[in-house]
């Protein structure tokens, strides 16, 4: 089975394969061309899954910001999802 292009995966799933491969790499149990071959994954997986939290990161920004801009509204609980 061939593997999902990392820029495909959920930042779950790369995670956890990078976890894998850290894993594998660390036991050094691999052969050369297999160690190099899971560094060169785990480097695209790692940029994948940066580039998935810059991208979080510049909507909650957004995000923040556009409420900023906002007015405090009091809340009366009597009033209910009323703001006025």
């Amino acid at each position: 089975m061939a593997a999902k292009k990392p820029e495909n995966m959920s930042f779950e799933e790369s995670l956890n394969e990078l976890d894998t491969i850290v894993n594998q790499l660390e036991q050094g149990d691999l052969d050369l061309d297999a160690a190099l071959k899971g560094f060169e994954r785990g480097i695209s997986l790692a940029r994948a899954g940066q580039t998935k939290l810059d991208q979080a990161e510049q909507r909650v920004s957004i995000l923040m910001e556009n409420q900023a801009d906002s007015a405090p509204i009091d809340f009366n609980p009597e009033i209910g999802d009323e703001p006025f």
